[in-house]
């Protein structure tokens, strides 16, 4: 979800027209292009402030992502297959904005699991998938880890490759093993969205956590 995020933001950009990101993924091209910018030049609202629980959600941000870069390329007369001006700011200050959302969803679900002895003395957070390669989103959850005494791991980047290529690959073993082998399709059930134990979300919001709030850069 966020990779998908990240490539729909650096291709409204048209990084790719850029020589240096031309073979680069959407997600590898904004880290490198936001090195160059200023992560408060642009201030991104806030989403999802109305739901006190750990949900995520980017569509807000992609919204609001998409209607400033249209906004800047007005501004500068950008060329239609050109680079907007202030495209550094514009991916430092995205990338900004999502590591505020994922922290401040990470430091209520670490507080609403001390709060309810849910986790041992001694915690892990493991961040992987292909987001989990962007050192600027790894160091500002690092942050918030060390604040509330989790031991923060994450794979080389290297290691840290798309999601749907790792289930892909899980997918491959399983079959050179004869494992969970469907051989009719038509009846494999299907779920849009397969929830992962217990859903307390409701429970979660109830207590309308309010995080304190960490400087992430």
């Amino acid at each position: 979800m966020l990779m998908i995020l990240l490539s729909l933001v650096a291709r409204r950009l048209k990084l790719k027209n850029l020589p240096q990101f031309e073979k680069m993924c959407g997600g590898a091209a904004i880290e490198q292009m936001a090195l160059k910018g200023d992560p408060t030049t642009v201030d991104f609202p806030n989403v999802m402030t109305q739901w006190s629980n750990c949900n995520f959600s980017f569509s807000g941000l992609n919204n609001s992502a998409h209607r400033f870069i249209k906004k800047s390329e007005e501004k500068y007369g950008t060329p239609a297959d050109g680079i907007v001006e202030n495209a550094p700011d514009i991916c430092a200050s995205f990338q900004y904005s999502i590591l505020k959302h994922l922290a401040k969803r990470l430091q209520r679900s670490l507080l609403f699991c001390d709060m309810n002895q849910m986790l041992p003395k001694e915690r892990i957070l493991v961040l992987s998938g292909g987001v989990a390669s962007n050192q600027f989103l790894r160091s500002g959850l690092e942050k918030v880890c060390s604040k509330y005494d989790c031991e923060f791991v994450c794979p080389p980047p290297e290691l840290c490759t798309d999601n749907g290529i790792m289930i892909a690959w899980n997918g491959v073993e399983k079959f050179k093993r004869g494992r969970d082998i469907m051989y009719d399709p038509f009846n494999v059930k299907v779920e849009a969205k397969c929830a992962i134990g217990e859903d307390i979300t409701e429970q979660v919001g109830q207590l309308s956590i309010k995080p304190d709030r960490i400087k992430l850069i």
